[in-house]
């Protein structure tokens, strides 16, 4: 039976190595994207439409910046809950980023390898 005292094979802590498993998992397995979503109402242009009377029209809009342009997506309700989770899941990749990057912080500050 392996000692829970000695180090993994692997050198890296406990944590380390779930954050880095999770960040794999979402990575490998799943899509992501980077971005925002907003949520607008529009009118459609069309002159008997219910819009013209303030009813408008819901649309969901992916927006992201790239080389310091913003750049902006309609999301057909088909794709709405598959685009909900990418982005869900670019959020969690940056949480599992920060906390790896918090990890290795300690590790400079107490000079450990």
């Amino acid at each position: 039976m392996k000692d829970r005292r000695q180090p993994h094979r692997s050198g890296r802590s406990a944590s380390e190595r779930h954050r880095r498993s999770q960040l794999a998992q979402v990575i490998t397995q799943q899509g992501f994207i980077r971005g925002t979503l907003s949520e607008r109402h529009v009118t459609c242009g069309k002159p008997n439409c219910r819009c013209r009377e303030g009813q408008k029209h819901r649309c969901l809009v992916l927006t992201l910046t790239r080389n310091r342009r913003t750049h902006q997506l309609y999301v057909p309700p088909a794709w709405e809950d598959t685009v909900r989770q990418w982005v869900e899941n670019a959020w969690q990749i940056d949480q599992q980023l920060e906390a790896l990057s918090d990890l290795h912080w300690e590790k400079v500050r107490k000079r450990e390898t």
